[in-house]
């Protein structure tokens, strides 16, 4: 299992580098509904088609999961001030420290430690 930021899943929507990549991990892959959230808004905002999209990503079997109290708490305890992480972000990395998994990223900020994988280098 993979944890997909949004910056993921928007690179494989916009046909982004790492969208191959990004495509064969949605089989198998999870994202927050507070990520999921954000590509929606992201899609719209840009005028683009998000019944389209979302019907792509569901066709994949993509899961979307709930954030949970726990996941709300770890997001607050993640916050630094200056670390560029926002509160999507630490919900995506609390995610991926719930479900023990890989999270992949495009956001560069995030670095790429620990279970952190930059999808572009």
């Amino acid at each position: 299992m993979t944890v997909l930021d949004a910056s993921a899943l928007l690179a494989f929507l916009q046909g982004e580098a790492g969208a191959d990549e990004v495509e064969k991990e949605l089989p198998r892959g999870v994202i927050g509904a507070a990520n999921w959230s954000e590509v929606a808004q992201k899609v719209m905002a840009r005028a683009g088609d998000w019944d389209l999209a979302r019907g792509l990503l569901e066709s994949y079997g993509l899961t979307v999961e709930p954030v949970t109290l726990d996941d709300a708490e770890h997001a607050a305890r993640l916050w630094r001030a200056g670390s560029g992480l926002s509160l999507g972000d630490r919900l995506c990395l609390a995610l991926g420290d719930r479900r023990d998994a890989r999270v992949l990223t495009a956001d560069r900020a995030w670095g790429s430690s620990g279970r952190i994988d930059q999808l572009r280098s």
